[in-house]
């Protein structure tokens, strides 16, 4: 896995291999901002679970949250997005546009893979 370059040459970081232990140093390598609510989630979902099932969902969440906070261009947008539809917009129709292309670009995310 190697980090890619972005148009600009803002170096980004590739996903890591689709694990816990992966993707949490991943987000203390280079979003270390996300790692206190990343260990918090972790200890009250996961840690002490009898069960295993929780995982898919919480390696949704965080998968996403990594893949947009890894690039500082398109966190900046996707919190513009929703900062414009929850304070600036007086307008439901262009908020809900606004949230929509924030949702989007959530789900998108999703899908990437390792490396990417």
């Amino acid at each position: 896995m190697t980090a890619h370059a972005t148009e600009n040459d803002q170096v980004i970081p590739p996903m890591p291999e689709r694990t816990p232990d992966a993707l949490r140093a991943a987000i203390a390598e280079h979003t270390p901002e996300l790692l206190p609510d990343f260990e918090e989630h972790w200890q009250w979902a996961i840690a002490d679970a009898y069960d295993v099932g929780p995982v898919p969902a919480f390696m949704a969440r965080w998968w996403g949250a990594y893949a947009i906070a890894r690039d500082p261009r398109l966190h900046a947008h996707v919190r513009d997005l929703e900062h414009r539809a929850a304070y600036e917009c007086t307008d439901i129709v262009e908020a809900k546009a606004l949230l929509e292309e924030a949702a989007k670009i959530h789900y998108r995310v999703r899908e990437l893979e390792p490396g990417e």
